[in-house]
């Protein structure tokens, strides 16, 4: 009988499996891809940015109303651990301008192979292919219909998006409590984009402040064929999608006298976006975005370059998002991670009800929260 199961092979299962193996627990991990970690991997393509260089509560307060429910997972393993983790497996770290905090390798599979190596070389069975059913863990596989009996268990199934990675939140069906809706995270916008927008499609937009409601970064973010993305835009992502209008500053380092009174030099026959670009510096893409927002343009555009109002459709689709809010309330958990109403059963990383921006703040989490869903596994064994 295998004595633990975690199902989900992505970071917070196969950090569950790892606290678990190194106290000597058999454990088999069920994962429904054809390899494991898949959307790790996807996020390592761009730079794995593993965890972030920040005061302990600078980087708590990212996870708002739940942090007081990670702080513990957090203070067990927060940012400085993950790094001296990911180096105990061949990792050089490195931490960027922004206090991102990266390998050396800048791509996920390196650290992936030696963690997938250690847990081979301790016994865990990774399955793959075997997808969880529900009920009492039944698993359709290559070889049929199976199930499984564990002493105990740990769910990392994910969020519900990039599905053909994974997650697709089909768990929030039978896992058998309630489970709060899911809602895009860290997702780019729509914008209905008029034809002189085209040229710039894919184009950066640098040196920003984008503001929602409370919330305001000085970031960037990128022009597409379907609308607004990127780091800055992933920011405030959740204020938008809570309501709240995009505003943007596209000269944060002056004020709106400074601007005003470079507008107010003599233009002669020049072009308003000449007069723009020699004035102000205002490269190409960001004249486009003023003409796109601004129109009819006033007198004075000073207030406009400082506070550009965006209109914007929605969020897109909730599946091409980085990740979801929602997910298994902590109401429904014990400290530990488990499930009231399935004692010996674990919840741990992004299927548990938390979000946060992109940054380093996801995969800490998701690590912090599998490694402390592990040890109360196996303090749950324990105690049996």
């Amino acid at each position: 009988m295998t004595r633990a199961l975690v199902i989900g092979a992505g970071p917070a299962g196969l950090m569950a499996a790892d606290m678990l193996s190194a106290a000597g627990v058999s454990v088999m991990v069920a994962e429904a891809r054809p390899s494991p970690a898949r959307k790790l991997l996807m996020a390592g393509k761009s730079g794995l940015n593993l965890t972030r260089d920040a005061p302990f509560e600078t980087f708590l307060a990212a996870y708002e109303e739940a942090a007081p429910h990670l702080r513990p997972m957090l203070q067990a393993f927060g940012p400085q651990d993950v790094r001296r983790w990911a180096e105990a497996r061949g990792q050089e770290m490195f931490t960027g301008t922004s206090g991102r905090v990266f390998p050396r390798a800048m791509k996920a599979s390196p650290l992936l192979r030696v963690w997938l190596g250690r847990l081979a070389a301790r016994g865990v069975d990774l399955r793959t292919r075997w997808r969880w059913t529900g009920g009492a863990f039944a698993f359709d596989t290559p070889d049929g219909a199976r199930a499984v009996a564990p002493d105990v268990c740990v769910l990392a199934c994910g969020g519900a998006s990039w599905a053909r990675l994974g997650s697709d939140g089909a768990w929030a069906d039978w896992i058998g409590v309630p489970v709060a809706p899911f809602q895009p995270a860290n997702m780019g916008f729509c914008v209905d984009w008029s034809a002189h927008m085209a040229r710039h499609f894919g184009t950066p937009v640098k040196n920003l402040r984008l503001t929602a409601g409370d919330m305001s970064v000085r970031a960037e973010c990128v022009v597409s064929a379907r609308g607004l993305e990127g780091g800055g835009i992933y920011a405030v992502s959740r204020r938008m999608r809570e309501g709240h209008g995009l505003i943007l500053d596209l000269l944060p380092d002056m004020d709106v006298a400074q601007v005003r009174a470079r507008l107010a030099r003599p233009r002669g026959k020049t072009s308003l976006t000449n007069h723009l670009r020699k004035v102000l510096k205002l490269d190409p893409v960001k004249q486009a975005l003023l003409l796109e927002f601004a129109r009819p343009l006033p007198d004075d555009l000073a207030p406009l370059i400082k506070a550009l109002p965006i209109r914007h459709a929605g969020p897109r689709p909730m599946d091409e998002a980085i990740s979801t809010a929602g997910g298994v309330p902590f109401a429904a958990l014990d400290s530990r991670l488990m499930l009231r109403d399935r004692p010996g059963t674990f919840a741990a990383g992004e299927m548990l009800d938390w979000e946060a921006p992109t940054g380093g703040y996801l995969l800490t989490a998701c690590l912090a929260t599998g490694r402390w869903a592990g040890q109360g596994a196996l303090d749950w064994l324990n105690r049996s």
